[in-house]
């Protein structure tokens, strides 16, 4: 009888189980897929002084520094590109920032742009703890600059960038606040367009019958799985991100943005403190453009946003509380 009983509750575990891996294996080239992003190729800036640093695994990293040249800098933000992107598009995103009176610095992750590529690591979209390093490296970088160390230091990133931004801040109490636009994170993604997929295949009442922790029980089969074959592991931002405590947030996103909609940024920034951030959704906008359709509020949105940081000399200083965002 106690056989029975024992086969009658295992038979039920090894089905699912079963079913959970099979899923695992059919999505996991697709969660693998390189995409290809329209990323516009900026050229050099000659007025930029260039820079390079160690990295984790032997690595080296490139950049650039964009200073003030007629006054002081109010303080430094670190511009952290987009898959694909490099340092120089620094420029174009934070001209507001220029404006303002603030350094910008930015650099090219690894395996991206002018920084060393290590073998056997192909990028993808979804962030893994090399770009995270990647930030930290760029932070230690920084912290070791006796002309730039005694600036307020804010983080500033797009797309992966922006959620490498995120999670470097999580780790790093000398980062004062963050900005970024499309950031998202890979739970959250990922279990998007698993059911956006599902939907073409399977029937809305399947869909609806299965519980949420089932889908995400797959998923997470194919992260580790995918972390086994490409050597890497990926970054949990959204556990991390109650970790800010109240340093100001503010986060973007493109209205039309087709790749991370409007509501997974208003989910990721969910995990925030809700007195700490502000989500600015930028009507007619696509994925990393709002500013090519909303330049001058974009760069003003921007400027007031770290002039939040403390005043140049009094950088243990807290951060004020954001104010709401405008309509």
């Amino acid at each position: 009888m106690s056989w029975t009983v024992v086969g009658i509750i295992a038979i039920p575990i090894v089905v699912d189980l079963t079913i959970h891996v099979i899923s695992a294996m059919i999505a996991l080239p697709l969660f693998e897929r390189e995409l290809t992003f329209s990323v516009e190729e900026v050229p050099p800036d000659p007025d930029a002084e260039q820079f390079c640093f160690p990295t984790s695994g032997g690595l080296t990293l490139r950049g650039s520094l964009l200073r003030q040249s007629q006054q002081p800098a109010r303080g430094l933000i670190l511009f952290c590109p987009e898959l694909q992107g490099n340092h120089w598009s620094a420029r174009w995103y934070c001209e507001g920032l220029i404006a303002a009176g603030f350094d910008v610095i930015s650099f090219d992750f690894r395996n991206q742009g002018e920084s060393d590529h290590m073998p056997g690591y192909v990028p993808l979209h979804w962030l893994t703890e090399f770009e995270v390093e990647d930030v930290a490296a760029a932070i230690a970088y920084v912290r070791g600059r006796g002309d730039l160390n005694g600036l307020p230091l804010g983080l500033f990133g797009m797309s992966r960038g922006g959620a490498a931004a995120l999670a470097a801040t999580v780790r790093d109490d000398s980062v004062q606040c963050v900005a970024c636009e499309g950031a998202f994170s890979t739970e959250s993604l990922s279990l998007h367009f698993t059911l956006r997929w599902a939907s073409l295949y399977a029937p809305d009442w399947l869909l609806k019958i299965i519980p949420p922790w089932h889908l995400r029980l797959t998923l997470a089969l194919v992260r580790l799985a995918s972390q086994f074959r490409r050597r890497c592991r990926y970054t949990r931002l959204e556990r991390q991100l109650s970790r800010l405590g109240n340093r100001p947030v503010m986060m973007i996103s493109g209205e039309r943005d087709t790749y991370v909609l409007p509501e997974i940024t208003n989910m990721l920034s969910g995990h925030i403190d809700p007195g700490c951030r502000s989500t600015w959704i930028v009507p007619g906008a696509k994925h990393n453009g709002s500013r090519q359709v909303a330049a001058e509020e974009y760069d003003q949105r921007i400027a007031e946003f770290f002039s939040q940081l403390p005043a140049v000399g009094n950088p243990e200083a807290a951060p004020k509380q954001i104010t709401q965002p405008r309509a």
